[in-house]
């Protein structure tokens, strides 16, 4: 569930920032030409994770996916240009907190050209005594970036680079987040990022031709 921005110097805005303060009524004293601060190179910026760096690490693992970690054809979505069956993977976790007093699934795609990725599985309020998971289990199907409850598959656009779906555990430390099935991921994450004291990764594959 980490996001990557990339940012682009503005070096028009630069330029204009800079000759503005050359027309400056100082602009003549020595004093006023001192060097601009060199401004960093274009570069991929780390942005804020969604785990804190405090969450202890467990591991979770699935039977439903290629020996190279890429998702079965069946387990594609069947919407956004693809018509496979939508199955949501099964998803079972060892070594979780043993203070976890309820666990959220989350599946997400950073790679997805939208700006901001894409939310394809959200869930929450899964029982602390649970140690699987898979679309229908007990706990609130929220909302994915599609707008619909629970698990949507990957459907990469045709021809583009293989996608990186981040499925993710959380293991949090209240028993219910209280939000509503309709929450945004974006305020649903959010609302859970000061309860998490435990996660765990997995990551499969996806592409089309």
């Amino acid at each position: 569930m980490f996001r990557t921005a990339r940012f682009v110097p503005a070096t028009f805005a630069v330029a204009a920032l800079l000759s503005a303060a050359a027309c400056g009524s100082q602009s003549d004293s020595p004093a006023a030409t001192a060097t601009p601060s060199t401004a960093p190179a274009a570069s991929t910026v780390q942005v804020r994770a969604a785990i804190p760096a405090t969450a202890a690490h467990f591991t979770v693992t699935t039977s439903d996916a290629t020996a190279d970690h890429t998702f079965p054809a069946d387990f594609y979505a069947g919407a956004f240009g693809c018509t496979a069956a939508n199955h949501a993977p099964h998803l079972r976790w060892s070594g979780a907190p043993a203070a976890a007093k309820s666990f959220a699934v989350t599946m997400f795609d950073p790679d997805a050209p939208t700006g901001a990725g894409f939310w394809h599985w959200m869930n929450w309020d899964i029982p602390s005594t649970a140690t699987d998971f898979t679309a229908g289990a007990a706990g609130v199907a929220g909302t994915n970036d599609a707008g619909a409850p629970g698990y949507l598959g990957p459907c990469p656009p045709a021809g583009d680079k293989p996608h990186n779906y981040q499925i993710t555990v959380l293991a949090l430390d209240t028993p219910t987040m209280g939000l509503p099935a309709t929450s945004t991921p974006t305020v649903a994450s959010f609302s859970m990022n000061s309860h998490i004291i435990g996660a765990a990764q997995l990551t499969l594959t996806a592409v089309r031709d």
